[in-house]
């Protein structure tokens, strides 16, 4: 008969590839019991809509069943349960993650992404509410084609949302039919609230938000009511939108929500003519957003006519580029689950910025170098790309007067010129570092 020790051993051969080490290092495996030649036990998962869960489920069942003494083997896959913030009360009691999809320029197809990636997990068979928190420019009625709807409330005076293909929808704009919200801040705060707790969600496995544009009032209600457990930036890569994402990033790290990652909408185009990718707003493959900031870019989603990236979710579809971002994005909340902190130590003086690493490393930056680096759109033009900065302007005297870190992936830096829109990615200042 095999020894838990034999089945442990069997299990270490399967690597996550997004830690990186086995399934059985990461703890993933639980409740192991062995009834003479029945083996059974759970594999605990950093999410539920996991995307490689069924590919470790039929990995495990055959590594077990490889050993001598084995004749069935019991594999339950489960979800690493997210403990429950006491912000979120009323009708998010049973909802275990929140997702926020953003941008702080509107015109960047943020809705639509927010509703394919609800539409997406639907489709998988979880439990998925969409919650169109834009007041004043709701979007989803139009994309699932839900115009005037009968909304009910229950017994409590919650409000039932609607079902559509598997997914729970709700919307300001089924409220306003075809008419204008002309309200002011506070009255708007309120409805946030009253759609964020005054629903009837019931449980779900993920609840998505689609955030509305900037930075305000609806933003900071909605962070101060419940606990979103990450946010995803949408944008394209014209010059205006990534002049704001910059701000989306530093709002979302100030009300401690974790960024996940990018998505780079209408990114390119295949042309059927002359075969050639072409890249809209230019440039190429580079992931613009991740070299600027340092964020992991989750997608480059292209444009293409008559598919879920332009709309008509009230249709049946499936499009290829939303599972996979829809993959990448349920993958980069995993890894937030075990995300290790990276961030540096530092301290500055006259001259320098010297950091100590989490691997031990000690380094330093010049002060001049590292303000000459600036890549913000005051300092290097968003269109050509060219140096607007020259070195030589820059007073000789430089130097920080705060650093604010961002996650796990980059530093804010304010600076003794009065500069302080620029945002420095670890692997930027690495790139600069002598170490000492």
């Amino acid at each position: 008969m095999a020894t838990k020790e034999d089945v442990l051993k069997a299990l270490s051969v399967i690597i996550d590839p997004d830690f990186h080490k086995d399934i059985v290092s990461l703890g993933f495996v639980k409740n192991l019991e062995i009834d003479n030649t029945v083996v059974s036990f759970d594999i605990e998962l950093t999410t539920p809509a996991c995307p490689i869960k069924n590919e470790f489920k039929k990995d495990a069942e055959e590594a077990v069943l490889a050993l001598d003494g084995v004749g069935e083997v019991h594999v339950n896959m489960t979800a690493k349960e997210v403990k429950k913030s006491e912000k979120n009360k009323g009708g998010l009691e049973h909802v275990r993650n929140i997702l926020a999809i953003a941008s702080c320029k509107g015109g960047v197809g943020k809705s639509t992404v927010a509703a394919n990636i609800a539409r997406e997990l639907a489709s998988r068979g979880f439990k998925i509410g969409l919650l169109d928190a834009d007041i004043f420019g709701p979007s989803v009625p139009t994309l699932f084609n839900i115009h005037k709807p009968d909304v009910g409330a229950d017994e409590q005076k919650r409000i039932i949302p609607l079902e559509k293909n598997g997914l729970k929808i709700m919307s300001f704009g089924f409220f306003l039919g075809d008419s204008p919200a002309i309200l002011r801040g506070p009255i708007v705060s309120g409805y946030i609230q009253q759609l964020l707790t005054g629903v009837r969600w019931g449980e779900l496995d993920y609840l998505v938000i689609d955030m509305p544009p900037g930075t305000g009032d609806i933003q900071l209600t909605m962070t101060q009511t419940v606990q979103i457990n990450g946010a995803v930036m949408v944008t394209t890569r014209q010059a205006l939108s990534l002049v704001d994402v910059a701000k989306g990033i530093e709002m979302f790290e100030k009300v401690n929500v974790p960024m996940l990652g990018v998505v780079e909408n209408m990114s390119y185009f295949d042309c059927d003519g002359c075969g050639k990718r072409h890249f809209i707003f230019g440039g190429d493959e580079e992931n613009i957003v991740t070299k600027k900031y340092g964020l992991e870019t989750l997608m480059q989603l292209p444009i293409k006519v008559n598919s879920g990236l332009t709309g008509h979710l009230d249709r049946e579809f499936s499009d290829p580029d939303v599972k996979v971002m829809v993959d990448n994005v349920v993958r980069a909340i995993g890894k937030k689950a075990f995300d290790k902190n990276t961030t540096p130590q530092y301290e500055y003086d006259d001259e320098n910025i010297t950091f100590i690493w989490p691997d031990g490393v000690k380094s330093v930056v010049s002060n001049m170098d590292l303000r000459a680096d600036c890549g913000c759109a005051v300092c290097v033009d968003e269109y050509t790309g060219e140096k607007l900065l020259n070195r030589k302007d820059i007073r000789k005297d430089i130097k920080p007067t705060e650093i604010t870190p961002l996650g796990n992936y980059a530093l804010k830096i304010v600076w003794n010129d009065g500069h302080n829109s620029g945002i420095y990615p670890y692997k930027q200042i690495r790139a600069l570092e002598k170490r000492v």
